[in-house]
């Protein structure tokens, strides 16, 4: 009796898959999600499964010999930070971000940079035509003939052109625009993105080229396709930012090669998406001093933020008082204002409370609570406070005021910036210019209004 074939249904929109058809998928929720896959993608599959899978036999980790990772530079500065110190060849890397925030325009402009060091660089677009791609190359004044340009959507076309020439760095632009002949599936659907993904990786560890792949993300921010897309790469990086604004953030989710507490800033001129060269100024306000703002000293990586909290205290018209948080944990904000109701009696449960992180940040660490607390009694008891004045610490539940790590080059990074006056825990033991107040718990805050 023959054998029977299996049947396998994958969702076209996150790769769940199943043994048999669905209307809803279970994991995204999409409807009529579900196609059924072909011998011929079920044998990719498996292949793509077995990429980690290694036949040798287990050695004792004393008898294995390191492996030297060897970087060259982008020539760009915040790039080659978030990269963990350089491009390293050989490397697969992902790039996302909404549509606009200038995933391609960083790309080109680093590979311009690169062509003009003296390395082969090919970027593939499967969006613009090379026409398109020239106009904007003599924008960002990356015209070099080291950089070639190929306007190609078929994977086969692609892998020809990178075994006619030494290439080192290839850009693809974007990965749901490419397709393999060998799958009849379309364009960006899971089976395709898997596939053309394996066969990059399987040329840049071969060769030793540095790949860089464009993806497009979905509605909720994720990078569209399956999850095992960030799996197979050496990093997936996210390009965040709004149109409207000048900066751009790039933050590293996960790197083999490097740290992915680093972030890059950019800033968007004329000449392209170019590192911030003052990014301090950038997130805080020197003006007049108003209420309701109050400045903080934020860890980003290895580098120190001063970052401007802002909070907008008013009368509420609903039974329900609104609380809403931009850039900050709006769990944590509710916290904070339940501490304030209970330790200092403030009826903030007859109020809306708005808070915002300026210049587009998002605050992930603890250290702003002693800032957004300050910034909401400012705003509450219409004071201003001093714009020479920094609020670092931890807000606990008892109301107790902790120390965050890194003070020294928080303290150290407030002082450069002309700050004279910092609200902390516990005085350092640096010998600093600036005058550290300790506070040891909330209800102390008042003190200073």
């Amino acid at each position: 009796m023959a054998k029977k074939k299996k049947t396998l249904f994958e969702c076209q929109h996150c790769g769940e898959q199943s043994t048999k058809w669905l209307g809803k998928c279970p994991n995204c929720g999409g409807w009529d999600s579900f196609v059924e896959l072909n011998q011929e993608q079920q044998e990719v599959l498996k292949q793509v499964s077995k990429v980690t899978t290694s036949t040798s036999k287990a050695k004792a980790i004393t008898e294995i010999v390191q492996d030297d990772v060897t970087r060259f530079s982008s020539h760009n500065d915040e790039f080659d930070l978030v990269l963990g110190g350089g491009i390293v060849p050989g490397s697969l890397t992902l790039i996302g971000g909404s549509p606009g925030v200038g995933k391609s325009t960083l790309l080109l402009k680093v590979a311009g940079s690169i062509a003009f060091s003296g390395k082969k660089v090919l970027y593939v677009s499967g969006e613009e035509s090379a026409g398109q791609i020239k106009l904007r190359a003599n924008r960002l004044e990356a015209n070099s003939d080291k950089m070639f340009l190929l306007s190609e959507i078929k994977l086969e076309e692609i892998q020809d052109e990178l075994l006619r020439q030494d290439y080192e760095v290839c850009i693809i632009d974007s990965i749901q625009t490419i397709y393999s002949s060998n799958l009849t599936s379309a364009p960006g659907s899971v089976s395709q993105v898997r596939e053309i993904t394996f066969e990059l990786m399987r040329k840049a560890k071969e060769s030793d080229i540095a790949m860089f792949i464009i993806g497009h993300i979905t509605k909720d921010g994720s990078i569209a396709g399956p999850r095992v897309l960030e799996h197979m790469v050496d990093t997936v990086l996210y390009f965040e930012g709004e149109a409207s604004k000048e900066l751009r953030m790039l933050r590293g989710f996960k790197n083999r090669f490097g740290s992915t507490s680093e972030i890059g800033i950019f800033e968007m001129t004329q000449e392209g998406l170019v590192s911030a060269k003052d990014i301090a100024s950038k997130f805080f306000d020197k003006t007049k001093a108003q209420s309701g703002s109050a400045l903080t000293v934020s860890m980003e990586g290895s580098r120190a933020l001063i970052l401007e909290v802002q909070a907008l205290v008013t009368e509420s018209t609903h039974p329900n008082p609104k609380r809403s948080a931009t850039g900050f944990d709006v769990n944590r904000l509710n916290m904070l204002l339940a501490l304030l109701e209970k330790k200092i009696d403030l009826p903030l449960n007859h109020y809306d409370v708005f808070v915002n992180i300026s210049g587009g940040i998002k605050i992930k660490e603890s250290s702003a609570d002693l800032a957004v607390v300050a910034a909401i009694i400012s705003s509450f008891r219409d004071r201003p406070i001093s714009k020479e004045s920094v609020f670092i610490g931890e807000v606990s539940l008892t109301g107790e005021i902790k120390d965050v790590y890194s003070m020294d080059m928080r303290l150290k990074e407030a002082q450069a910036q002309g700050i004279k006056k910092a609200v902390i825990s516990q005085k350092p033991n640096l010998n600093l210019k600036l005058k550290c107040f300790a506070v040891d718990e909330v209800p102390k805050m008042i003190e200073l209004f």
